[in-house]
């Protein structure tokens, strides 16, 4: 029976999908803070009597686990253990009346530009003095550092422009503010991310800006390590490439998702780049930073991607020896251009790609870690995991990347501090060395 609770308001916040949702949640949490309301994320004690679960609802397995997560709390509620459910985030912003219809358990549904009226429900003030002061939710010495917001690329598949709007860049000395008090509270890498980080500037400043705002953010006393995620290939600033070179504290390291190489399919995607235009950008990058690790994000059964298709994909990738990669299977998504094609690929045929593709980079992987056997690296060190410290090169990012393991019987290190780590053995995906 559904009960009224007494006690004063504890809210948890639970998050789903990518880190511009963490993100997006962190400054929630800040903002809650500021008005001293007590919040948590993601609590296991289950003391809170207001959850906000901010949505992801870019590709369906995301939607489902997003709605499941609605009807666990929606069920919570129902048993009286909560007092109130709200929802935010991208699933809200997309589907928010079949949402309100099918769930009415939730009190109240708020798309992804809905912060101001969110607080105004949780009796908050929005503080417009708190330039990106937010609540780590990742461990204190890294940050996932949103620039922009929104997406004005046209790529057929994506949903992300519905959900989140026209492309919009965070002035470059707010960013400078921010990136200055999180250094202040012992954060010592900033990982960037946006949609898509080559267009920052274009809005505000009518011409790209990534590179002289990595030149202003690598200035910042404290910053050991900047990172760059999500980096688009049409259009990509060359310059970035000279900073990168010539700044210490910006990692080698460059996320840009290419999804295709087959021309026919990168003309329907509306990609606005070509196979040759890709081989020719990943051969610059290469050439000018040759120590770089790249990543990049590929899709498995997109409408009419053929055997043929297929086939010049896996060449591709068993040549080009990409550092880091990660596959999707194609979602058919609403509303998107690509929703307007047949969705003809079977999903165990999707699947069977996307792990043909993981099996070529495992080896790949393994073969380009078993040269750094040997060699010295510095490491920076996020957790310790039964018998292991587990740490990240400058060529790794959280969660997604290769790990280095060192034996916390023969090694101590402290979390969030760098050491030198000399590499013994390699796996697939892990390195296993010695602090030196």
């Amino acid at each position: 029976m559904k009960t009224k609770t007494l006690r004063k308001n504890k809210i948890n916040v639970v998050t789903l999908g990518c880190s511009k949702n963490i993100y997006d949640s962190e400054i929630l949490m800040g903002q809650l803070k500021a008005n001293n309301i007590p919040v948590e994320h993601e609590s296991k004690i289950n003391d809170s009597n207001i959850v906000i679960i901010n949505t992801c609802g870019f590709i369906e397995n995301a939607k489902k686990e997003s709605v499941d997560t609605i009807l666990h709390y929606a069920e919570v509620k129902k048993k009286g253990l909560i007092d109130k459910l709200y929802v935010t985030g991208c699933l809200s912003e997309r589907y928010k009346p079949d949402l309100e219809k099918e769930i009415p358990e939730v009190d109240s549904f708020f798309g992804t530009k809905d912060l101001p009226r969110l607080l105004k429900t949780l009796k908050a003030d929005y503080k417009h003095e708190l330039i990106g002061e937010r609540i780590l939710t990742t461990p204190n010495h890294y940050a996932f550092f949103k620039i922009s917001e929104g997406c004005d690329r046209p790529c057929s598949f994506c949903a992300i422009p519905i959900m989140r709007g026209k492309h919009i860049s965070v002035p470059v000395e707010n960013l400078v503010k921010q990136a200055n008090s999180l250094a202040r509270n012992g954060v010592k890498e900033l990982i960037l991310i946006a949609q898509d980080l080559t267009y920052y500037g274009l809005d505000i400043y009518k011409e790209r800006k990534l590179s002289e705002l990595l030149q202003k953010l690598s200035d910042v006393e404290g910053i050991e390590w900047i990172r760059l995620h999500y980096a688009f290939p049409a259009g990509f600033p060359i310059d970035v490439l000279e900073v990168m070179k010539e700044r210490k504290n910006i990692c080698k390291y460059l996320d840009i998702p290419l999804q295709h190489i087959s021309d026919r399919l990168l003309k329907s995607m509306r990609r606005g780049t070509t196979r040759q235009k890709t081989v020719e950008l990943i051969e610059t990058i290469r050439e000018k930073i040759p120590e770089i690790a790249i990543r990049t994000t590929l899709i498995s059964g997109y409408p009419d991607e053929t055997d043929k298709d297929f086939d010049e994909l896996k060449e591709w990738v068993e040549k080009t020896k990409f550092e880091r990669l990660g596959i999707f299977t194609y979602s058919h998504e609403e509303n998107t251009h690509a929703f307007n094609l047949e969705d003809n690929v079977a999903e165990e045929i999707k699947k069977h790609r996307a792990d043909e593709i993981m099996e070529i980079q495992r080896n790949i992987s393994f073969e380009l870690n078993q040269k750094k056997i040997g060699k010295t690296f510095k490491v920076l060190f996020d957790r310790k995991e039964g018998n292991f410290f587990v740490g990240r090169t400058e060529h790794d990012s959280p969660e997604v990347d290769n790990e280095v393991l060192v034996d916390a019987k023969k090694n101590y290190v402290r979390l969030g501090d760098f050491s030198n780590v000399k590499i013994n053995s390699a796996g697939d995906f892990d390195l296993f060395g010695e602090v030196k």
